[in-house]
């Protein structure tokens, strides 16, 4: 009988993560002004999607005159890591 409890509550919490609702989708963007160095860049806001961030990525660059050196990059729900002291993004796109 203990098994068979232990087997449904561990089904039960594996289910529950596999369903639970991750958050509104947010996009950060990056620009880097020289692409051949990406130690150097501006985080230029968040976006609710990756066209907006897209776009908004190649408007910075337009803007600054900078769409044929620069590069940019989008990362999806992006998080401080105080461990790493670094940002974390759950993936991330160009």
């Amino acid at each position: 009988m203990i098994k068979n409890l232990t087997l449904v509550a561990f089904i039960a919490t594996l289910f529950t993560g596999c369903f639970t609702d991750p958050g509104p989708e947010v996009w950060t963007a990056w620009i880097y002004p020289d692409k051949t160095n990406t130690k150097r860049s501006m985080e230029i806001g968040q976006f609710p999607s990756i066209e907006e961030c897209r776009a908004g990525s190649k408007d910075k660059l337009l803007s600054l005159k900078l769409e044929t050196r620069g590069d940019y990059k989008c990362g999806l729900r992006c998080g401080y890591n105080e461990g790493l002291k670094t940002l974390i993004c759950e993936k991330t796109a160009k």
